[in-house]
């Protein structure tokens, strides 16, 4: 028996909106006040949440070593929140998902965020501080998925929102946030970065409620029924691909993320110079979402983008497994936008090809934690034994499994009306 696939009322049988079509949800009507707003709203989400990363993420081990944590007992908190984001992550996004509340649900995970951050504040033992961070991981596990979510939503609808400029606006943010927090930690001492991490994000949850619900993209509304569980999205043959693509990649920053500045170090690199190094990375990232991602994307097409990302994190790992020399170093970290941004916008593209709509939260939560998450976390384990045995050459192998995902990504071709042109 063949199952019925229903049209939605407005869509033709061929799954293309019929001529003069219009919704009969109230909630479509265009609002000039709110296509005003998004634009500058989701800038202020975006720099609200990546800014309170910036603030808490560099911090966070030294305040909890202030508080009389040992070294296993930090590295049992931040595995207990990676393992916990595992799990809550993709959960949250299914549930945004069938109750349509993307919006409501992250302003919610926003606010518990904020308040995770002011209870350890509270906390002076190890006990009592891991139960915070499991708390803590569980409110911030679905944050960057979510505005990922609605950010695409508003793109799609018509909000005036270019994702590449938002997410550009986060970057920018995080690298201020750290930078002022610094500045905060020196002069007041390490709660200062758990204060400014808690205002920004509570901050955050105030412009998620002040975004206005996005309207659906008509031409996707007319697209026939597709799956949309956590388990019928990982058997959709090009959403897989894509996860293993980006996984492969992402997780051969592994590396690089635990050991390159103990390498700079190690060769004579000063810690400032270092630190210039990192910043220079994320500069290029902020680069690469405002302007040369979307460019490339529009040129190539997310398969080939994915490719291209792949291909330059096997260059960047192969020069650094062989130089210490700062000039050199400098033009390597320059890739770092291409390796992490242009991947991003790649994936989301493919995202936006596979995926409906109504499944696109989940979709994001499973490619935040899986392919970036539980990769990284695998590859950092790697990570150490190989540096032990290896070290720099150990960058080789970070080098060839970048090169794995390239034929990976030439093998997600997708037509060009398929993807919304929601960052040009």
């Amino acid at each position: 028996m063949s199952r019925r696939t229903s049209i939605p009322s407005g869509c033709s049988a061929d799954g293309n909106p019929t001529p003069g079509a219009r919704t009969n949800d109230a909630r479509v009507t265009t609002s000039t006040e709110a296509d005003r707003f998004a634009l500058p709203g989701h800038l202020l989400l975006f720099a609200c949440l990546y800014g309170g990363y910036g603030a808490l993420s560099p911090f966070l081990p030294a305040f909890l070593q202030a508080r009389g944590l040992s070294a296993e007992e930090i590295s049992v908190f931040l595995a207990a929140a990676m393992v916990v984001r595992l799990a809550a992550g993709p959960l949250a996004g299914r549930w945004a998902d069938r109750r349509r509340a993307a919006r409501p649900l992250l302003a919610v995970f926003l606010a518990a965020a904020s308040g995770s951050v002011l209870a350890m504040l509270a906390g002076y033992w190890a006990g009592p501080l891991l139960l915070i961070g499991l708390l803590h991981a569980v409110a911030t596990a679905p944050l960057a998925p979510l505005a990922d979510a609605l950010a695409l939503s508003a793109a799609a609808g018509g909000r005036r929102v270019r994702y590449g400029l938002v997410r550009a606006a986060g970057s920018a943010a995080f690298i201020a946030a750290t930078v002022a927090t610094g500045r905060a930690v020196e002069a007041v001492g390490l709660s200062s970065g758990l204060w400014a991490c808690a205002l920004l994000f509570a901050a955050g949850a105030l412009a998620t409620l002040a975004l206005a619900p996005a309207r659906p993209d008509p031409a996707r509304r007319c697209h026939r029924e597709r799956p949309e569980g956590i388990f019928a999205l990982l058997a959709l043959p090009r959403f897989r691909r894509m996860m293993l693509s980006a996984a492969l990649v992402i997780g051969a920053h592994a590396m690089h993320d635990a050991f390159a500045v103990i390498v700079w170090t190690g060769a004579g690199v000063s810690p400032a110079t270092a630190a210039l190094l990192w910043s220079e990375a994320v500069a290029a990232e902020v680069l690469v979402f405002l302007a040369l991602g979307p460019w490339l994307l529009a040129r190539l097409g997310p398969g080939r983008a994915l490719a291209l990302a792949a291909a330059a994190g096997a260059l960047r790992w192969g020069a650094q497994a062989q130089t210490v020399s700062p000039p050199a170093l400098a033009a390597i970290q320059l890739l770092h936008g291409l390796t992490f941004a242009l991947l991003h916008l790649a994936c989301l593209a493919l995202i936006e090809a596979t995926v409906p709509p109504r499944a696109r939260a989940t979709a994001i939560t499973l490619y935040g934690t899986l392919a970036l998450g539980l990769a990284s976390a695998l590859a950092t384990a790697a990570a150490g034994n190989l540096y032990a045995r290896f070290g720099m050459g150990a960058f080789w192998a970070m080098s060839a499994v970048s090169l794995a995902a390239v034929p990976l990504a030439l093998s997600l071709p997708v037509a060009e009306d398929e993807v919304h042109p929601y960052m040009n």
